[in-house]
């Protein structure tokens, strides 16, 4: 049996999390470096005139391999539901997934993957647990030949790791993570006005100098066997997962909240205790508490909803949200491993 994945989906009632996705794909460029092509003129009145072939070699030979990049996609967001977008896969569809950067694989149920025909590997089980760390299940693993988002013809360069499960809702098909279907590309969620972008980060680096006005340029954090977007904290040592996932703004267990200064006595009454259930159908329990403040790097993000969980699993990271990310237009450099938070 495979190591645990984990799919962050907070959708109120219910949500996918645990430890971290297993996922083995990598982008080729992110393990090597463009070839350089540098030599000399024979003869110095020619410097220019062979620069302008050489510059004119290189662009040809980057254009050559790197992928085309895929054309802008709206999304909506629905309460309870995330990021909608809609997908197609095998040419088949449109299907209804969910843009969610803490997922670290692409999630599908057991019908769509039957209606897109996709390859389902019968001896290939993954376990998929869910934020308690209880109860976890089998998903199977599956490939696409294909898959598009927005339109039947906006492929994405890679699709990734493909996990089948039976337990999401009947209105939701999935769950895509686009650190996995963009790669090798970067991305840009810009949540203000709603849309998905592309973008070659050979081309277009992010550099931490260039962080935008009343924003900021920080690193990418892994864990150890994922890419999902982690962020240090300027208190307490931790690092937070941004979940695109999640509807909470800050979400933490207790003793994350005490690392962090946070205090459980701030807590309110007990009308503001929600109880969910995770995707593998155990219990847990979050209750919202005063608003706190978290920096990142220079970045301060005010008086964020906060909720505290309990019966979350140990491993369970702190979250960064929706309600927390609504402000910024979020920049994701894979090469670089540079994430921008830039305000609207």
């Amino acid at each position: 049996m495979r190591s645990a994945v984990s799919i962050l989906i907070f959708a109120l009632a219910l949500t996918l999390a645990g430890r971290a996705a297993s996922t083995k794909e990598a982008a080729r460029f992110l393990r090597s470096q463009q070839q350089r092509y540098t030599t000399r003129p024979t003869e110095p009145r020619d410097r220019n005139s062979f620069r302008r072939k050489e510059r004119s070699f290189g662009e040809r030979q980057t254009a050559a391999s790197s992928p085309a990049l895929p054309s802008d996609v709206r999304f909506r967001e629905v309460e309870g539901r995330g990021l909608l977008v809609e997908v197609w896969l095998n040419n088949t569809g449109p299907y209804t997934f969910a843009v969610d950067t803490g997922a670290g694989a692409t999630i599908i149920s057991g019908r769509a993957a039957r209606a897109a025909r996709l390859t389902i590997y019968a001896n290939r089980n993954t376990n998929v647990g869910g934020l308690s760390g209880a109860n976890s299940f089998a998903g199977q693993e599956a490939v696409a030949r294909s898959l598009a988002i927005g339109s039947l013809t906006n492929e994405l360069p890679a699709k990734g790791l493909i996990i089948v499960a039976e337990n999401l809702p009947p209105d939701i098909d999935g769950v895509l993570d686009p650190t996995e279907v963009y790669s090798p590309l970067g991305y840009v969620i810009d949540m203000p006005r709603r849309t998905l972008s592309a973008f070659d980060p050979r081309a277009k680096p992010l550099r931490v100098s260039d962080a935008p006005p009343d924003g900021a340029v920080v690193p990418w954090l892994y864990d150890s066997d994922s890419r999902r977007p982690y962020v240090a904290l300027s208190t307490g040592g931790q690092r937070a997962l941004l979940d695109t996932g999640s509807g909470f703004g800050l979400a933490m267990s207790e003793a994350a909240a005490r690392s962090l200064g946070i205090f459980i006595n701030s807590r309110r009454g007990t009308s503001n205790i929600n109880n969910a259930q995770d995707i593998a159908g155990a219990n847990f329990v979050a209750q919202r508490i005063s608003p706190a403040t978290v920096f990142i790097g220079s970045l301060a993000l005010r008086r964020v909803p906060t909720d505290i969980l309990s019966g979350a699993g140990a491993a369970s990271p702190i979250l960064l949200g929706r309600d927390a990310l609504h402000p910024f237009r979020l920049t994701f450099d894979p090469l670089n491993r540079l994430i921008e938070f830039a305000p609207q």
